[in-house]
């Protein structure tokens, strides 16, 4: 999820006025003791489990780390380059340094601590964020930078190693000098793709370290088999307005954030009756909503506010007799590094309407995490005429399509799934969710599909499309499984 958990900013959501106070301390104390490090230690490597070293930011870093994890757990702290090189030093713990290609800063920490083995993290890329360029960086350079460390004796860090897949909603985002969300692959030119398949950034990696350090014999698996599963014809099954009408709504006088109604990642609908006194043209004004907001007036479209986007938090509104201002918002993942981690999603404070804060909010909380509260259709429903979008383009709207996996091969295999004309939303396989899918800014256009979750014969695959569907009266609805993922599609930037 990055950025503060979840559950702190829920349970205290004055948390963001001071972040050095000893009331945040005292909380991140009780959230770490209760929450967090009981999960971790069973999966540490004196517990049998897999997490060998554990790397810690600065904001968690506490001396009962070892007390709690056990008296063996090997903990580093990394800071920014050369920062932390003049403050004071940790002890019982070791301190690393963060490196990307280019830049040399190691002499430093070995003149200033030589007696401390040193990790150094190179960075292979950099993160992803929707609407820009796909990160690479090349083999010459990684391979460069690891002839200069490993005769020094340095280990060394990859990031990223391996380049996963954030699955569900848990993305992340960052903020500097403007807000970005990433896509849900945080494969940024790995020398593991995605899929686990060896890339020739691997094999020049390996070839390096041979010369410093004994390498398994034996041959280099070839990539997996992939597969086609073609195209796929959606269907409509319900709008985003039919599946909050079965869920809780809370009435508050001001809108509350995502936290504040006890949802993680999702969607929330706040709406708001427009007082008598102001009818015709007005001006909306949403200063914070975090992260993505569809407004509408009376049922209408208004517009889209964007925290990444940069699109207006001022809208000219008109307004009818009656009418309400409807608000759906989107989260588009937690920041989760530099500052600004207290954060909080949703409508983060007033709206208001002519200079006069709209008041008597009503919210419900759409958690998209949670499959129970999905469309569920029965397979004879895609037969049907497709029932009423959210929107007139087909956005905020479930659709859903079947495909069939063959029994030809010993188990499913890996694929990507391609959304060719959709714009934004969230996908499901077989109600597992692979994440966000927003082509139309790229640089992210297929999502993938583990064959874990495939199963041989009909498997289903739902859509939830918040913007526009490609869909007309002469043409269906449709997606497609492919056997190529695509990470550098085309970008705005």
């Amino acid at each position: 999820m990055g950025g503060l958990p979840y559950w702190l900013l829920k349970q205290h959501p004055d948390i963001r006025l001071n972040t050095s106070s000893p009331a945040f301390k005292r909380h991140m104390d009780n959230w770490m003791r209760k929450e967090l490090l009981p999960r971790i230690r069973p999966m540490m490597y004196e517990s049998n489990g897999p997490i060998i070293i554990l790397t810690v930011n600065v904001i968690f870093l506490k001396e009962y780390l070892k007390k709690e994890l056990g008296p063996h757990t090997v903990v580093y702290i990394s800071y920014s380059p050369m920062s932390s090189l003049v403050k004071g030093k940790i002890p019982r713990l070791y301190e690393t340094d963060d490196c990307f290609v280019g830049r040399n800063p190691g002499w430093t920490q070995r003149l200033t601590k030589p007696q401390c083995p040193f990790i150094y993290s190179v960075y292979g890329g950099w993160c992803d964020n929707w609407g820009e360029p796909h990160h690479t960086v090349s083999t010459k350079a990684v391979v460069e930078r690891l002839e200069h460390y490993l005769p020094m004796n340095v280990s060394v860090n990859m990031l990223m190693f391996h380049g996963g897949t954030s699955f569900g909603l848990t993305s992340g985002s960052s903020l500097r000098d403007k807000f970005r969300a990433n896509p849900t692959s945080y494969d940024y030119d790995a020398p593991l793709s995605e899929a686990g398949d060896f890339t020739d950034k691997y094999l020049a990696i390996r070839d390096v370290m041979s010369k410093y350090l004994p390498v398994a014999k034996g041959p280099i698996l070839r990539a997996t088999k992939k597969g086609v599963y073609g195209v796929i014809n959606m269907t409509a099954i319900e709008n985003v307005w039919k599946v909050a009408a079965r869920l809780p709504t809370v009435r508050n006088r001001f809108p509350l954030t995502f936290e504040g109604l006890d949802i993680s990642a999702g969607l929330v609908i706040y709406s708001s009756s427009i007082p008598r006194r102001i009818l015709g043209t007005a001006r909306l004004n949403l200063p914070s909503v975090c992260d993505r907001g569809y407004v509408f007036m009376g049922g209408r479209s208004a517009g889209i506010v964007s925290r990444d986007q940069g699109l207006t938090t001022d809208l000219a509104v008109r307004m009818a007799p009656g009418d309400t201002i409807t608000v759906v918002v989107e989260s588009q993942g937690r920041i989760s590094t530099g500052f600004h981690m207290d954060d909080f999603k949703g409508i983060t404070s007033n709206a208001t309407l002519n200079g006069h804060i709209l008041e008597g909010w009503n919210m419900t909380a759409i958690p998209l995490t949670d499959t129970s509260i999905l469309p569920d259709a029965p397979l004879s429903s895609l037969h049907h005429p497709p029932v009423t979008p959210g929107t007139p383009s087909g956005g905020l709207t479930f659709y859903i399509g079947v495909f069939i996996v063959p029994d030809e091969d010993p188990h499913p295999l890996n694929t990507f799934l391609r959304l060719d004309g959709w714009s934004k939303g969230v996908a499901w396989v077989n109600r597992f969710c692979l994440g966000r899918y927003w082509p139309e800014v790229g640089p992210q256009v297929t999502l993938y599909v583990p064959w874990s979750i495939l199963k041989r014969g009909q498997n289903e695959l739902l859509l939830l499309e918040l913007e526009r569907a490609p869909c007309s009266s002469s043409l269906p609805c449709t997606a497609t499984l492919q056997d190529k993922h695509v990470l550098d599609g085309p970008t705005p930037t």
